[in-house]
């Protein structure tokens, strides 16, 4: 099938390059020729494992682009996936999608387009999306247009996508359009059979032999986006809230969550205590639903309490740190990690953001390191930039106190009994609680956990 993807950011170029893999022909637009000159040569905007090799195996089929006009006409599905910000208020921030929908109607033609709200979305956009659509294809031609819009939320674990992708537990996708319907589950057949040979770095697992469809109307499918999101946001805020109370009566949250999560009914993952969530989707999404349900006269007290609770963890392994140290100004405090989770570079509503700037305002000194998230910080933190440290040897060198903020697997392996010498009071706070509290006492270390 001939598809168009309009935007290269995480979510657009995850598809793009999955679908192209998977033998369709793919045309991604871009309106910035930077970021489509280092797609043609074959290299990554964003840091993803495996999406470079992907790229290269999937570039027969893959075509970069900064003109509509070169991927609308005949596709058979266009995907917008353009960014969707929060505003103020909290709702999305839609010119995007709004400028995006009106180009991609002054190219399409008259065969039937699948157009597809890849972005997470308020309830009832894709109806605006329809109307847009509509109203600008109408502006140039007299004859009606043959499309229908769809959603087809993406349920994407950045560091996971291509696997998330090609071997998800779902595939959701909505219209009140059946044909539009029928097109995107014929889009999506390899991936919901199974059928398609698996690229050589990501080998199928064993247990995925057939991926469910959840096909369904326009509004479920958007709000099904949110309500997931919303629930693991949710899960994790709990994890931290019992955290809290297991430090109080001097229970370990690691043993509480494990002895949890081995109910089938919760499910061990997103359980894990530490200082909350960040990224793109769960804050932004969880503002949205919020101001989504307003729009209704409803309010969302379990929502807001979860957000509630995971900015609370951020103050709280600031307080963790002055309970032990007493004084923070003039402190040296070391980050170890400022991806907002492993295996991505991205710094969207990062922890360790709001910890670095708490430990400034409180007057201590902040030195920070991220195995590969520096670059981007360089760009988008430049207020924090001089604070970065080279080496772990340089972030640990005269420190007070060392946070594990991020769980990257390099941070784990670290042989910790070299650094402990190096720092001027061997105290690590644990962020993620993922340290061995034992094996970091016996090195001479005064461990500290969130909720320990």
């Amino acid at each position: 099938m001939k598809v168009c993807v309009v935007g290269t950011g995480y979510v657009g170029l995850t598809t793009g390059v999955s679908l192209a893999f998977l033998g369709h022909e793919v045309t991604c637009v871009d309106l910035d020729q930077a970021k489509v000159d280092m797609l043609r040569a074959g290299r990554c905007p964003i840091y993803e494992p495996g999406m470079e090799e992907l790229l290269a195996e999937a570039a027969p089929n893959l075509t970069f682009t900064t003109s509509y006009d070169d991927g609308v006409p005949g596709a058979d599905v266009v995907f917008v996936a353009v960014q969707t910000p929060s505003a103020e208020d909290g709702s999305p921030d839609l010119r995007y999608l709004r400028s995006a929908a009106e180009s991609v109607a002054q190219a399409l033609n008259h065969d039937f387009t699948v157009v597809v709200n890849k972005s997470t979305v308020p309830i009832g956009s894709g109806n605006w999306v329809d109307a847009i659509l509509r109203d600008s294809f109408t502006q140039r031609s007299e004859t009606p247009g043959e499309f229908a819009v769809a959603s087809n939320p993406e349920f994407l674990r950045e560091g996971n996508a291509i696997a998330d992708t090609l071997y998800p537990d779902r595939i959701v996708i909505g219209s009140d359009n059946p044909r539009s319907l029928e097109v995107l589950n014929r889009l999506y057949r390899p991936i919901i059979n199974q059928t398609f040979t698996p690229p050589t770095f990501l080998p199928r697992p064993e247990d995925v032999s057939a991926v469910p469809l959840v096909s369904t109307d326009l509004a479920s499918a958007e709000l099904i986006k949110y309500a997931a999101n919303a629930f693991l946001a949710l899960k994790i805020s709990y994890a931290n809230e019992i955290g809290q109370l297991a430090a109080k009566v001097g229970a370990d949250i690691t043993e509480v969550a494990r002895g949890m999560g081995l109910d089938q009914r919760i499910g061990s993952r997103f359980l894990q205590s530490g200082v909350g969530w960040g990224g793109s989707c769960f804050g932004k999404d969880t503002k949205a639903l919020i101001a989504t349900a307003a729009e209704y006269n409803l309010e969302m007290p379990i929502v807001k309490a979860a957000r509630d609770v995971n900015q609370r963890q951020r103050a709280i392994a600031v307080e963790r740190l002055q309970d032990e140290l007493r004084i923070l100004k003039g402190r040296k405090i070391g980050l170890l990690g400022l991806a907002f989770k492993p295996n991505t570079d991205d710094l969207r509503d990062a922890p360790a953001l709001d910890i670095a700037n708490s430990l400034l305002a409180r007057g201590a000194r902040v030195k920070l390191h991220d195995p590969v998230a520096t670059e981007r910080f360089r760009v988008e933190q430049p207020e924090l930039a001089p604070y970065l440290s080279e080496t772990i040897d340089d972030l640990f060198a005269d420190c007070d106190a060392v946070v594990l903020v991020t769980e990257w697997a390099q941070y784990l392996e670290l042989d910790w009994s070299k650094f402990v010498g190096l720092m001027r009071t061997p105290v690590v706070l644990d962020g993620r609680h993922v340290l061995d509290a034992e094996r970091m006492r016996r090195m001479g270390y005064r461990y500290l956990a969130v909720a320990r």
